[in-house]
């Protein structure tokens, strides 16, 4: 017999990056805290409230052009927009609210992922 699993949680996400050096100061810009790694490594963690962000420069080459989306809940998704646009970066439209009771935003890091930026809005 078979026992029944539950899924508790998302431990972490793992990107690919042709440039490490680049997208650790992409998200150390956005305020990611860099747990271990950074711009020499070959892979870097980010912590990520209680989960973590990992970048990866091992495997090169495995691009793909369409691979999803990471999405990030935020304390403020209004403020995350402002300084991401104050850093110089271009998000893909400004904050809206959604139907599934969001608020959000997505941006593309350096190696094309789609990053969103969210928060549940109230009952």
């Amino acid at each position: 017999m078979v026992r029944a699993v539950q899924i508790e949680s998302l431990s972490a996400l793992t990107l690919f990056t042709g440039d490490m050096t680049r997208s650790v100061a992409f998200y150390k810009m956005l305020g990611f805290d860099l747990a271990r790694g950074g711009p020499e490594a070959a892979f870097t963690t980010f912590r990520a409230g209680s989960q973590f962000l990992n970048l990866t420069s091992e495997g090169e080459g495995k691009f793909c052009e369409v691979w999803g989306r990471a999405i990030f809940y935020v304390s403020d998704v209004d403020a995350m927009y402002q300084r991401a646009l104050a850093l110089g970066f271009t998000p893909d439209f400004a904050p809206r609210n959604a139907a599934w009771n969001e608020r959000y935003f997505h941006i593309k890091d350096p190696d094309g992922h789609e990053i969103s930026f969210a928060r549940p809005l109230g009952p």
